[in-house]
């Protein structure tokens, strides 16, 4: 067991700024009162039970992946930042055990748990609502979180840790406009119900091509989005 201490100098700014230091783009900081809807079994206190914030950082994810005629570039950078992010999240926790405050990595891209209530595949915590509960963005209609400076082009990392830290502001920016281009566009018909249809989507999305490596192979909903690069700089509208 880890001896904790109160420790000052641990705060919102000290984490955002460390984090920052580390490679990340984006940091936002949710308090616990944030997460009273989370399902049961998959709430921050479900896998730290002295969890006081969530903390979210992002890397911005390569839009040139949009433009290729192969998803190879896509799968590489997803692999890449996925390995990077969680490294980043493993030496930020070090830094704050360090200082004598418990702080965890959840993982970018898993390992998932089966929930059996309703037969969803789930990280420990869900990192696009982290984010949204941490005022990085909102969770458009095709279920991907969009923030103002990237669109839904960010690969998410969530850290839980006892510090209580201030919580940023939610976000008030109505950045998904409920168009319904992503669920008319969806090749796999998965966005029809408000709750993404998971495994039709992954049955079309993942896997090998041919005798090829395993890759991802379709992110339409992803790019079809008018704000998928983000709505700071109009030219990013599209």
């Amino acid at each position: 067991m880890v001896e904790t201490r109160n420790n000052t100098d641990i705060d919102a700014s000290y984490v955002k700024e460390t984090l920052k230091e580390l490679g990340a783009d984006l940091c936002g900081i949710a308090s616990m009162d944030r997460f009273d809807e989370a399902p049961k079994g998959f709430h921050p206190r479900d896998v730290l039970p002295s969890c006081e914030s969530v903390i979210v950082f992002a890397k911005r994810f390569l839009s040139g992946t949009l433009a290729c005629n192969t998803t190879i570039p896509y799968t590489i950078v997803r692999n890449v930042l996925s390995d990077r992010m969680d490294k980043m999240a493993v030496d930020f926790c070090t830094i704050m055990e360090e200082k004598g405050i418990l702080a965890v990595p959840t993982g970018t891209n898993g390992p998932s748990e089966y929930d059996e209530v309703t037969g969803r595949h789930r990280n420990i915590v869900s990192g696009k609502h982290c984010a949204q509960a941490a005022g990085l963005g909102v969770i458009g209609r095709n279920t991907l979180l969009l923030t103002p400076e990237y669109g839904n082009m960010v690969w998410l990392s969530v850290i839980l840790t006892e510090a209580k830290l201030e919580a940023d502001p939610l976000c008030k920016e109505p950045i998904c406009n409920d168009c319904n281009l992503c669920v008319e566009a969806c090749p796999a018909s998965a966005l029809q119900s408000q709750e993404m249809n998971q495994m039709a989507c992954w049955n079309y999305a993942f896997g090998s091509v041919g005798e090829g490596d395993w890759r991802i192979k379709c992110h339409t909903c992803r790019d079809i989005c008018p704000f998928c690069l983000g709505t700071k700089n109009a030219q990013f509208r599209r």
